[in-house]
């Protein structure tokens, strides 16, 4: 056992376990945050995916020890504090969920799809969501609510941070 440092959704968290723990146990087992799935085990479906200092990574096959103390990491509890960041907003008023077990992965993976394309055309869409499954077959629905998103996020105006 090895003790490691991480930020997670801000917060600092030391977790005492072996090197090639995945952070998805991490986060769920040593931490406490259910939000992030395990779906495949093999970094294959997506159900597990956070975001590491904003490009989305599979948490079910990345090791704790690949993490460094001053990494960012992001779940879906740290995307907003009350269900309130638009990609979340545009999913429920799309009614983008029918099962909800890959919603996590899906969200985050949207997030940063419109954190570095504020824009994306559908096959931007497809590309970034390309390795994150629904079994439920909701993908037109996630689209719809990806450009409602888009829209939102573009209309909201930036504040200067100090």
């Amino acid at each position: 056992m090895s003790k490691y440092s991480i930020k997670l959704n801000g917060k600092k968290h030391q977790v005492d376990v072996a090197s090639d723990t995945p952070l998805l146990w991490v986060i769920r087992d040593e931490i406490g945050m259910t939000g992030t799935k395990f779906g495949c085990g093999m970094g294959l479906c997506g159900a597990c995916t956070v975001l590491l200092n904003g490009n989305p990574i599979r948490s079910c096959s990345t090791p704790i020890s690949s993490i460094k103390p001053d990494d960012k990491l992001l779940s879906i509890e740290g995307l907003s504090a009350n269900t309130n960041h638009p990609v979340q907003l545009a999913w429920i008023k799309e009614q983008v969920p029918q099962c909800g077990y890959c919603q996590s992965g899906q969200i985050l993976a949207v997030a940063a799809l419109l954190d570095s394309n504020p824009n994306p055309s559908d096959q931007d869409i497809d590309t970034a969501l390309a390795g994150n499954i629904c079994r439920c077959g909701t993908y037109q629905d996630m689209r719809k609510a990806i450009h409602a998103a888009a829209k939102t996020i573009k209309a909201t105006p930036k504040t200067k941070s100090k």
